[in-house]
């Protein structure tokens, strides 16, 4: 009810100055000063030790047995099932309320569809064209959150995510006006969370910003184009961040662990707990708890299935697909958004880490573990783009190409299922089992929030305070700055084995030092430590600045417990570069094989493993050509 009134409060507030005119970009705090005040009051000890540079996140093997020891006569307050963005959040919310806190993940963090995404964190633009020509209340109202998400976000894994400029090409004065009208008063309402102003270039400055944007093509010329800024993120690493910080402060988190049951109580009328399987090891356990969290994003309708076989689904799933193409088809500091394809679409192309990643379709799919795009979407993506650069776009030149599930959601007690929503649902239709689903990677924090909220109630708990997670840094995050890197660069070197086994020193260039920096925030430098001291030094692919170190460094501190889990989600290289992925894969399992005691059957399997996962990922080297074209 207080967040409730605090947003009508902003909605007010903003609606006063655009009746004054809209020249004031003024509002009032979302949060009065007693909030922050209180807030920071219980923040302070979490945030010490999660900002401490020495800080240990626990072992794999404590962490299990923890949830081992969760027993009837002394359960946890609250077991999250799902390890993505949600449940990372939710597992964060909770243990820094000071409930006990556990979560088990099937796969690892981020597996599902929170490494997927398009890599942007919204403020909600669309939905704002929609609240203006529909005089649609709650679209306005999921705007205003969004905005404010967003900035929170950014401030919170400031090393994880930033602002990004995005351009829309115009090619009627019509549009001009239209585009740039809408994005001032985007502009408005993002009030004290804006990032930067929009603004419009002429053709000719359009082209200095974006030189491979077309100017001319299919009987149009270039007007001009209208920038406006949204946060771009670095998405499985911010996820895998949120579940580290959650451990750190507490919570029992265990990837690679799956829900095969769950426990009830004597009546068999509320779930009081769930039987785990280890995937890694194969052992059963028991593990009890007042209330679970379902954060299962596309798979949260098979947990609910499992208590009740006649539960209505809730998930519409919806396949986005996005390849990713060499750095020369976007410059370094723009993104570029079609709003409005052939078929109604909106296509993205943006730069990120080094290279440019495109999409994405919004089509019905089937629910799996790895979904895999089809030919005629990458098409679709490629056709899409070409329209508007001078570049010739080609599928030889897709590096990567993967498909994630939006878990798009239905409210199962609602009474109107007429519209799937964009925004999430929370409902408890079990007693015990409470199920988040639906929303965004830019909500996630307040996802978690009402989910948290739903439980306390649901499971009768007593947290010794309120929700902090809004001030809360993740790991990483407390005390970095862009020139970080710099420290890195003076201060260490990579040592690293030739071929022939000789120790040779190496120099902590501008570019892995920028990586390391914005990859693990104010950890870095115990990243580079490893690659200094233990000679891991070298790069694991050329052209992309990811090190040996990091391998070791996300076995012993990220849960990084298989190559998959360093290729796709603690490094980016399956999505950045299939090929380069595959190449990298031995020595990445000769490093973890060191780490974790792997005999000589595990390191094949882990290979077949990593094979086979990077065969989802249909670049040009996965793709099948005859004649020079694709089949």
């Amino acid at each position: 009810m207080a967040a409730r009134a605090r947003l009508s409060r902003r909605i007010g507030a903003a609606a006063i100055a655009a009746a004054a005119g809209g020249g004031i970009l003024l509002f009032g705090p979302t949060f009065s000063a007693s909030d922050r005040g209180e807030a920071g009051a219980h923040v302070s000890a979490i945030r010490q030790r999660i900002a401490d540079p020495n800080v240990v996140v626990p072992s794999r093997a404590t962490q299990a047995s923890a949830l081992i020891g969760a027993n009837s006569a002394n359960p946890l307050d609250m077991l999250v099932i799902g390890g993505g963005a949600t449940g990372s959040g939710v597992a964060l919310d909770a243990v820094t309320r000071g409930l006990r806190v556990g979560l088990v993940e099937r796969e690892d963090f981020a597996s599902g569809t929170s490494s997927r995404s398009t890599k942007l964190i919204h403020g909600g633009v669309r939905y704002l064209e929609k609240a203006v020509f529909n005089l649609d209340y709650g679209q306005l109202k999921l705007v205003f959150h969004a905005l404010e998400e967003r900035k929170q976000l950014i401030e919170n894994a400031p090393h994880l995510c930033h602002a990004l400029p995005c351009m829309t090409p115009c090619f009627e004065w019509f549009e001009v006006v239209y585009y740039w009208a809408g994005l001032k008063m985007y502009d408005l309402v993002a009030g004290r969370h804006l990032l930067h102003l929009s603004r419009y270039y002429s053709a000719e400055e359009s082209s200095e910003l974006f030189p491979t944007l077309a100017r001319k093509g299919k009987d149009r010329n270039l007007k001009g184009t209208v920038v406006y800024f949204d946060g771009q993120m670095n998405d499985s690493r911010l996820n895998v961040g949120v579940a580290c910080t959650a451990a750190v402060a507490g919570a029992a988190v265990l990837n690679h662990a799956e829900v095969v049951a769950f426990l009830r109580d004597e009546d068999g009328k509320r779930i009081i707990g769930a039987r785990i399987r280890d995937n890694l090891s194969g052992k059963e356990f028991d593990t009890y708890a007042k209330v679970i969290v379902n954060a299962a994003g596309p798979f949260c309708d098979s947990l609910r299935k499992m208590v009740d076989k006649e539960a209505q689904s809730m998930i519409c799933p919806s396949s986005g697909v996005h390849v990713v193409l060499p750095d020369y088809y976007s410059p370094e500091g723009m993104g570029l958004i079609v709003p409005k394809t052939k078929d109604g679409r909106v296509v993205f192309m943006l730069p990120w880490l080094g290279r440019t990643v495109a999409g994405t379709t919004d089509s019905n799919t089937d629910i799996t573990l790895l979904p895999e795009p089809h030919e005629d979407e990458i098409q679709f993506i490629l056709d899409a783009i070409s329209d508007y650069l001078t570049v010739k776009v080609r599928r030889t030149d897709v590096l990567s190409a993967w498909s994630g599930i939006r878990p798009l959601a239905t409210d199962p007690s609602a009474k109107n299922t007429e519209s799937i929503s964009r925004d999430h649902v929370v409902c408890e239709d079990y007693p015990g089992l409470v199920t988040i689903t639906g929303g965004k990677w830019t909500t996630y924090r307040s996802m978690a929030e009402d989910a948290v909220n739903a439980a306390i109630k649901s499971g009768k708990l007593s947290p010794t305070r309120k929700c902090i997670t809004q001030y809360l840094r993740i790991i990483g995050g407390d005390g970095w700055d862009p020139s970080s890197f710099t420290v890195l660069a003076q201060q260490y070197v990579r040592m690293k084995k030739t071929f022939s086994g000789k120790v040779v020193p190496g120099v902590m260039d501008t570019a892995v030092a920028k990586h390391l920096s914005h990859a693990y925030g104010t950890m870095a430098e115990r990243v580079a430590v490893i690659a200094q001291n233990e000679h891991l030094g070298k790069r694991l692919a050329h052209g992309y600045p990811y090190l040996e170190a990091e391998v070791a460094y996300c076995a012993r501190h990220e849960y990084c417990e298989s190559a998959v889990d360093f290729i796709a989600r603690r490094s980016r290289l399956a999505f950045l570069d299939t090929d380069a992925a595959g190449r990298a894969l031995p020595r990445i399992i000769e490093i973890l094989a060191a780490e974790h005691n792997w005999d000589k059957s595990r390191k094949k399997e882990e290979l077949e493993k990593g094979k086979g996962f990077l065969e989802t990922f249909k670049s040009s080297k996965n793709a099948q050509f005859h004649d020079g074209k694709h089949n």
